[in-house]
């Protein structure tokens, strides 16, 4: 008889038993946290979930609340054109390539096509529209018809306020780094000698 079987003939817990049972607890207690992570974790997702059907919301354009209802699956740049009038930003690619569509959030540029509309709401968004009124021009504008940025015109509007955005971070930068700067804008017509020289007479111009 060796001395396990001894053991097991006596009374109360050997090793092994004590080891089974410790590894079975263990076991069990993994289980039931991972289950309460998992059940928190849903708990978080589903507080983030959005309902399908429309919603009120106030887009803060221009300097001005506009007071929108709005499906969530609404881009930004959809509800600036279809419900606010704003076609500065154009509807080119829809996959966040070209740079058309830019705008403005809270002095960034970013590609409206890619920020749903109820993702902006509170933030200070800006459009093309902005910097031409009957008060004033601004400085991007004029560099653009002096340099002779644009034929079709299509692009101008993104290209326009990638320009602002980027200047007012960088300014006095240099034409490379207007280069770089403006890397997610595309033109079709190839105007980019005339639009990198609007860019960097506008970033040599800021004070």
């Amino acid at each position: 008889m060796d001395r396990d079987q001894a053991t097991r003939q006596g009374p109360g817990f050997n090793r092994r038993d004590f080891l089974k049972g410790s590894g079975a607890a263990v076991a069990a207690t993994a289980v039931t946290t991972a289950a309460v992570e998992q059940q928190a974790a849903a708990q978080q997702q589903a507080a983030k979930l959005v309902s399908a059907a429309p919603q009120a919301i106030t887009l803060n354009v221009n300097g001005h609340d506009h007071k929108l209802t709005v499906e969530p699956r609404v881009t930004l740049m959809d509800a600036l054109r279809d419900d606010l009038n704003l076609t500065g930003c154009k509807d080119v690619c829809d996959r966040a390539n070209c740079g058309a569509c830019t705008v403005l959030i809270d002095g960034k540029p970013v590609y409206s096509c890619t920020r749903f509309a109820i993702e902006v709401a509170g933030q200070k968004i800006v459009t093309a529209e902005s910097l031409h009124t009957a008060e004033k021009t601004d400085l991007v504008v004029e560099k653009f018809c002096e340099h002779d940025g644009m034929q079709c015109g299509f692009c101008t509007p993104g290209f326009v306020m990638a320009v602002r955005g980027f200047c007012n971070a960088h300014p006095k930068a240099t034409l490379d780094d207007c280069r770089k700067g403006l890397g997610g804008n595309i033109c079709r017509c190839g105007t980019y000698a005339g639009v990198l020289q609007a860019a960097f007479a506008t970033a040599q111009a800021a004070k």
